[in-house]
């Protein structure tokens, strides 16, 4: 195959090249796809090994038998779609993390550009070079001369450096299990010679011991060496022969111990990149690797050592054992599915069919997001299912929140913008509550009929609670009579309260004062504002609460910060405050410098100091508006 590089600086080959190093990384969980892959035999390696590198490298240690994926693997269930992991379960269409990313998805352009073609150009290079009847030693080492060209793209994240330097590396273990034969046969041929020297040295010394004749003056016959010394000297030689055979055999079991050794560790550091890739969904780079290993290790062994957990997985999800083949047609697999689905999106889209084909192109961005045919669809059609997902988004927020008449409103919308939306669903949880609320308003009116003050506010308790909004509860308030005590009294139980400006009891008991300040034309609109103040409170505690549980503090303590100055009474935000700020020490201690560098006109520490703090947080707006703010005094614009 002739294939040109691109221009680029010139490199030198893989014996000479200095590869990148690069970091495993944590990915924190593994996709369905595994459920979705055909049963295709492993394939047969090539015929040719690849070329090697000189030099050589030190023998690998002998590989642990673990899981390269952990001892709790996570489950889809495409039935469901539902994922269960560590003993949690998720609709992954009813999730945070993945709703957010969806939708940066359907926001991002098309990835036609350019860089992206060339990129594409050099992986399907790759491909093809190790595609089966082309994996010659040519172009094996062409195919590891294009992996430098594509880390050089965004998109790759560097993984074909990774990818590089694992090829590097079994090269490297290979020639170093070449200089162990080569050692082997030496020290085979030393045993040889030991055992010859041992074999003619006793011919040597009996040779010696024979009487010689003449030469003498008077004509006698030489001496014989006494018996006794001779077997001491046989006895000598042949102890010094044995230890020399026994040295040389313990140095070759040892040679073949560590060949054998270095070979199982370049195999699993290998296998555990191929995992990583699958982890990963970059199924193009699992492909790549896979037919590197297969190029590489010759000897048809492609067998993945992995734990029972991992084993387990692979042969209840793909009917075999785990196996460099079964990666390879798991990944060809997904990214089948992954085509067919945005097929299907496509067409859903133009019978505007909006739900199925938010669904569907939903599951082929969980499956394959890298895949080309995801990273290349036009954004004009993604947006078109864009309002849909906002829309339903919001229907869950209105429904949880329990504002039945945005609800409503926003099922009647979706209605008309999607044929195949289902309404039922939620339709029957609005009016079911609804109706609750309105037969608790009933007894509400009721008991204000008997004058049963307690049932009264039990009921009207009840009826806010489920439907808050009501718009019944303002007429119930004008119609109920003998209830003037009560309305007193809250009247003056909320002055007290708004006098010390204690919001947080008032929102505590915002159902009483609800409902008994309804004809209070002006208490009502002070409840209306100190309510509208409190659902920020509450929703900054809530952002903060989320972030603290996934160790967010410095993004917690920013999000609590950013409204602390607004509301300096509220006891909860301050207490909040201060036990972020006391987890976020570095981030909030760094931030403030900055601020006070600021203050002092000293532009050039102020904007090393926010550096430093973006760096402590990199989605910090507070650092983000420092650095912009200083960046403008010192390059003004004109």
């Amino acid at each position: 195959m002739n294939t040109k590089l691109p221009s680029q600086p010139s490199k030198q080959l893989p014996a000479a090249n200095k590869l990148r190093s690069w970091s495993l990384g944590a990915v924190g969980w593994t996709l369905g796809a595994a459920l979705l892959c055909a049963q295709v035999p492993d394939a047969p390696g090539p015929a040719a090994p690849a070329a090697r590198p000189a030099g050589g490298g030190a023998p690998g240690g002998a590989p642990k038998n673990g899981s390269p994926v952990g001892n709790d693997v996570p489950m889809f269930d495409p039935g469901t779609e539902n994922v269960t992991w560590q003993g949690k379960t998720w609709n992954v269409n009813n999730n945070r993390l993945f709703q957010a990313r969806f939708e940066k998805y359907l926001n991002a352009p098309e990835a036609t550009g350019p860089e992206d073609a060339a990129y594409q150009k050099a992986i399907s290079t790759i491909l093809n070079c190790l595609a089966a009847g082309n994996a010659t030693t040519q172009n094996i080492d062409l195919a590891f001369r294009w992996l430098p060209v594509g880390s050089r793209y965004d998109i790759d994240a560097r993984l074909c450096d990774a990818l590089a330097d694992a090829v590097f590396s079994a090269w490297k273990s290979q020639q170093n299990q070449e200089r162990m034969v080569a050692a082997t046969s030496a020290l085979e041929q030393e045993r040889k010679d030991i055992y010859w020297r041992a074999e003619h040295a006793g011919k040597s010394d009996n040779a010696k011991s024979l009487p010689s004749g003449g030469g003498g003056g008077d004509g006698k016959k030489g001496a014989k060496a006494p018996a006794g010394q001779k077997s001491f000297e046989d006895a000598m030689t042949q102890t010094r022969h044995t230890k020399d055979v026994a040295d040389v055999e313990a140095q070759i079991k040892a040679t073949h111990l560590k060949k054998e050794l270095s070979q199982i560790q370049a195999k699993v550091e290998f296998q555990a990149l191929i995992l990583q890739f699958f982890m990963q969904r970059r199924f193009q780079h699992v492909l790549m690797a896979t037919r590197f290993y297969r190029a590489i290790f010759s000897d048809g062994d492609t067998k993945l050592n992995v734990g029972k957990d991992t084993k387990d997985l692979f042969e209840k999800s793909a009917g075999m054992p785990p196996t460099v083949g079964t990666l390879d047609s798991m990944a060809n697999e997904a990214m089948r599915d992954v085509r067919e689905g945005v097929k299907a999106f496509e067409f859903l889209v133009s019978k505007q069919e909006l739900e199925s084909a938010s669904k569907r192109l939903g599951e082929a961005v969980l499956i394959g997001e890298y895949v080309p045919e995801i990273r290349t669809l036009p954004r004009e059609k993604k947006r078109q299912v864009l309002e849909f997902v906002q829309k339903t988004n919001q229907l869950i927020s209105a429904i949880d929140v329990k504002d039945y008449t945005l609800a409503e409103t926003v099922v009647k919308h979706l209605e008309k913008i999607a044929k195949d939306f289902d309404s039922s669903k939620p339709m029957a949880a609005i009016e079911t509550s609804k109706q609750v609320a309105s037969m608790h308003l009933a007894k509400a009116r009721n008991a204000a009929l008997k004058g049963d003050e307690v049932t009264l506010q039990a009921e009207l308790t009840k009826a806010t609670e489920l439907w808050p909004r009501n718009p019944e509860l303002a007429e119930m308030a004008k119609k109920i009579s003998g209830i003037g005590n009560l309305q007193a009294q809250a009247a003056l139980d909320f002055d007290q309260l708004l006098g010390q400006k204690n919001h947080r009891q008032i929102f505590e008991k915002r159902v009483t004062f609800i409902s008994m300040l309804a004809l209070d034309t002006v208490r009502s609109k002070q409840l209306e504002g100190v309510l509208k103040n409190m659902q920020t409170i509450e929703t900054a505690l809530g952002t903060a609460s989320a972030m603290a549980v996934q160790a967010n503090y410095a993004g917690a303590w920013e999000s609590v910060e950013k409204i602390a100055g607004e509301y300096p009474d509220d006891t909860k935000l301050s207490q909040t405050r201060a036990d972020l700020t006391v987890k976020a020490s570095d981030f909030v201690r760094t931030l403030q410098g900055a601020q006070e560098l600021e203050k002092k006109d000293q532009v050039g520490s102020g904007l090393a100091w926010y550096l430093k703090a973006q760096k402590l947080y990199p989605q910090s707006d507070f650092a983000k508006d420092g650095v912009d703010r200083l960046v403008k005094k010192i390059l003004p614009q004109e």
